[in-house]
């Protein structure tokens, strides 16, 4: 079946869907340790001495300490993760919007990489790649059978290196190959525009190093060109998250000062905490806050949050804080529910331990993880309905998920009958011409059916709700 995903180059690796961590990078050094059990260590330090002695050919020493650490960590839950050299490089360039690359955003089409856009000014831009190119080629692999992981992964290299992409431009019916150098991209984590007098669309697809200052300048471009906005829709559909810190300034550019926007639970006493809506809790360095630049009307315009099951993490504490501050009515299905806080440690210059250390709870004490938002107001992706939306993984499906550690989770047995149906529909969808599908487009109203709903929202216009969507968790159900 094909899959049209739109996914940025950048984007590591194995990620899982929709459940990008949200992180604070720090270092913390555990005062008291338990006692260590040195039966199972010795026993440990037996099975390393078999493998090492006994198995049928050598193996590397580092390799096998390595491999036992990721496995530790890994059998906690699924966000928790050692990083050899790689995976540590990878992951940081995500956090910080700068990846080494051609610099285009890519989607699948019948088992191909398919270019939606250029990033502008980017190498691939000045090479004249243009939206809905199809690449066939990467160097001497042939795409056809790559997942786009894969083909990210080709692409991408070190500095001032030349990959060559095979392009197929359908409306000129010509084959032809592009030598591209790689260079340091800067990713935009932050779109937006006037979509009609008086009303405007900003979507936030991660958060990032430079999602706060990206967000002002988008914000700023938004009133110059209409100083007299009458609503605004904030879009974190499929947004997987990111950075803490980011998350805390957006929700702050919205609520007042100083109100509270997310809390924290774990067993470190630094793990105990709650972020407020003021600089001290959201800048990294010195100097003047990038809020302070944002028009004063920013705290008052009416305002939509659009989420679905792709909106996790650092999203859903934006959504959660706007909704229990009533700033803002949440519209979409119910979120990815990644409610857990992950902390970067380093184990040496290039290898690190990203673990989970607390959960995240919303200003009204909600716990996020397992259960995720619920919309004030749901609505499908399209006027047919959610064609894929239940087919999506969300943080109750994942194998060794944290509980939300407010009581037992419960699931509605409707959901395995709705994903069935979902499962023939995205057949039945896949079949058709790909100019036929209905995929949404977000941000074109004419082809964003979730915007119109917002916008209609805004206007005080009748919104179509949802006829089929269930709320995961019960209690969720009950309370909304």
């Amino acid at each position: 079946m094909s899959h049209k995903l739109k996914i940025a180059v950048w984007i590591s690796a194995g990620a899982l869907a929709g459940a990008l961590t949200t992180v604070s990078l720090q270092t913390v050094a555990r005062g008291s340790l338990a006692p260590l059990p040195l039966e199972e260590l010795q026993q440990l330090a037996a099975v390393f001495g078999m493998v090492k002695s006994d198995y049928v050919e050598p193996v590397d020493e580092k390799k096998l300490i390595s491999d036992a650490i990721a496995g530790m960590v890994a059998s906690l839950d699924p966000h928790s993760q050692y990083f050899d050299k790689k995976s540590y490089k990878e992951f940081r360039e995500g956090t910080s919007g700068r990846f080494v690359g051609v610099g285009i955003e890519i989607s699948q089409e019948e088992g191909l990489v398919k270019v939606v856009s250029p990033i502008e000014g980017s190498p691939a831009y000045r090479a004249g790649l243009k939206p809905n190119d199809l690449i066939t080629k990467i160097d001497d692999t042939v795409v056809r059978g790559l997942s786009l992981s894969d083909a990210v992964k080709r692409m991408r290299g070190e500095p001032n290196t030349k990959v060559t992409l095979t392009i197929f431009r359908k409306d000129e019916n010509r084959t032809f190959p592009v030598t591209i150098t790689r260079e340091e991209i800067k990713t935009v984590s932050v779109k937006g525009k006037v979509v009609e007098p008086g009303y405007a669309w900003i979507r936030l697809s991660q958060f990032q190093e430079r999602t706060v200052e990206d967000f002002v300048r988008k914000v700023e471009e938004v009133y110059k060109a209409d100083p007299n906005l009458k609503g605004l829709v904030l879009d974190l559909r499929n947004d997987p998250g990111g950075l803490l810190d980011a998350a805390v300034a957006v929700s702050a550019a919205f609520l007042p000062e100083n109100v509270t926007v997310v809390s924290t639970n774990g067993q470190l006493p630094e793990s105990k905490f709650v972020y407020k809506a003021s600089p001290e809790f959201y800048q990294r360095r010195s100097g003047s806050d990038p809020l302070r630049r944002l028009p004063a009307s920013i705290k008052t315009v009416p305002l939509v949050v659009l989420v679905n099951e792709g909106s996790a993490s650092a999203s859903e504490i934006v959504a959660g804080a706007l909704q229990d501050h009533k700033r803002a009515m949440i519209l979409g299905s119910q979120t990815f529910g990644k409610g857990s806080v992950q902390t970067v440690r380093p184990l040496g210059p290039d290898t690190g331990l990203k673990l989970t250390t607390a959960r995240y709870y919303t200003p009204s004490g909600k716990s996020i993880q397992a259960r995720g938002i619920v919309p004030d107001v749901l609505v499908d992706e399209s006027e047919e309905g959610n064609i894929f939306s239940m087919l999506r993984t969300r943080e109750a499906d994942l194998d060794k998920h944290l509980g939300s550690g407010q009581g037992p989770e419960a699931k509605d047995p409707l959901r395995e009958r709705l994903r069935e149906e979902a499962r023939k529909r995205a057949e039945e969808e896949s079949r058709k011409p790909v100019s036929e599908r209905k995929t949404p487009e977000f941000g074109t109203p004419e082809k964003d059916f979730q915007l119109v709903q917002a916008l209609n929202q805004l206007k005080g216009r009748p919104v179509l709700v949802s006829k089929t969507q269930i709320i995961e968790n019960k209690a969720e159900k009950k309370e909304n």
